[in-house]
């Protein structure tokens, strides 16, 4: 007679039942009408420990530490994008960034389960796409740069980071794209980075005319941002005392890029030329489009920021249909537009025009006067991220370095 196969030692933990088995330690239960069994621990002591986890999961009605509920990559990646825009209330641009990165993803996986993805091919397929710089479809495409494909891939593993939050991949699944070690990922082919010095600075000064002047002077020596300058008003300026001020407005729809607030100093030259600029007007944009330049001709809105924020009310009001977000700041640029206030990338083409004929083939985009600033600072022993009132002689002076000729022919 053979002898009885002996039954593993069993305990329970209110609904849940622990065994040894082959040498470690199993977790059973049932959740509705799922009987679920797994591998848990090595030791009937962390195994009672997460029991104990699981029974407490399983007394709130709430979906256990061990269930995964299987998706799709697409709508996986619905569910992320409305997390941020119902949850977490990102940005409409950070949204649109998430929307067409995620977007890659999708081509590459269709519709699989997104436990089954593999990063590593992922990461190929982004290498080999080529891909228009700009979104324009008549832009002649070109591979991904490095700093792209990190950028992509850093999203992605966002994404799966709240897969994982969320309970859509098997448990003790790390996130795939963590393991791509992103932060030693070498960048070979990125693009160079314009930095004007003083020669090159006075060329453009020189080159530059009666409207785009202004602006990129103001540009080279606050480093502001190009958002920050065309949403800059009247009532954001101190020029008696020397400040300016970067402020959210989202009562006119816009916010910095990074919610922060801050104070910027002005060097005497700088005064002088937002003087000008203002003239007799005393509310709206402090920069405003090429037409109204002569002061003949006024746009057809103008008020204070509380004005305008009114008229931003009675346009959302007298909209038809609940509006998302993207449709409210649609809204909000044509408040902006008839203020009279410059286009963001009115100020890229100039900047474009400008330098084209001094053929600089890296001069491409207005942030290098950011970068410029940033340089002068550095070099001043002035920290670009530091308390700007402990720095403030510092930061004027660096500021002031570069003082081009044309300033004085111009604005004399």
């Amino acid at each position: 007679m053979g002898r009885r196969k002996r039954q593993p030692v069993r305990s329970r933990i209110g609904r849940v039942s622990i065994y040894s088995h082959h040498g470690s330690w199993w977790l059973y239960y049932r959740e509705g009408t799922q009987a679920i069994r797994r591998r848990v621990a090595d030791t009937e002591a962390e195994a009672e420990q997460i029991a104990a986890r699981v029974n407490a999961q399983l007394a709130s009605a709430t979906p256990t530490m061990l269930t995964f509920q299987p998706i799709s990559v697409p709508e996986l990646r619905e569910k992320f994008l409305e997390h941020h825009e119902h949850v977490l209330r990102s940005s409409v641009g950070t949204i649109r960034r998430y929307r067409s990165a995620t977007q890659h993803l999708v081509d590459f996986a269709g519709s699989a389960p997104v436990h089954t993805l593999s990063a590593d091919r992922f990461a190929l397929f982004l290498r080999e796409r080529e891909v228009t710089p700009n979104g324009h479809p008549n832009t002649a495409k070109r591979r991904l740069r490095d700093k792209g494909v990190r950028n992509l891939l850093e999203i992605c593993r966002s994404l799966y980071a709240y897969a994982i939050r969320m309970r859509h991949l098997p448990p003790y699944t790390e996130n795939p794209f963590a393991q791509l070690r992103l932060d030693r990922m070498h960048i070979e082919d990125a693009k160079p980075i314009f930095v004007f010095d003083e020669k090159t600075e006075q060329a453009f000064f020189q080159a530059a005319d009666d409207w785009s002047f202004p602006i990129h002077f103001t540009l080279a020596k606050t480093g502001l941002r190009v958002g920050e300058l065309v949403h800059l008003l009247i009532e954001d300026l101190d020029l008696e005392n020397g400040w300016l001020h970067i402020r959210n407005k989202p009562d006119l729809g816009w916010k910095t890029k990074t919610r922060n607030e801050r104070s910027v100093p002005l060097v005497s030259e700088v005064v002088d030329v937002l003087h000008h600029v203002i003239g007799d007007r005393d509310r709206g944009p402090v920069f405003l489009r090429h037409s109204f330049l002569n002061g003949e001709k006024r746009p057809p809105l103008c008020g204070t920021r509380t004005e305008l924020a009114a008229v931003l009310q009675s346009r959302l009001a007298a909209a038809s249909a609940p509006l998302t977000r993207d449709a409210q700041l649609r809204i909000s640029r044509t408040v902006w537009r008839d203020a009279g206030a410059v286009k963001a990338d009115r100020i890229r083409t100039s900047f474009i025009r400008i330098a084209n004929p001094l053929q600089w083939s890296n001069a491409t985009c207005p942030k290098s006067w950011r970068h410029s600033f940033a340089t002068l600072l550095q070099d001043a022993n002035v920290d670009p991220l530091g308390c700007v009132d402990i720095h403030r002689t510092s930061t004027m002076s660096a500021a002031s370095q570069m003082k081009p000729a044309k300033f004085f022919s111009v604005f004399s």
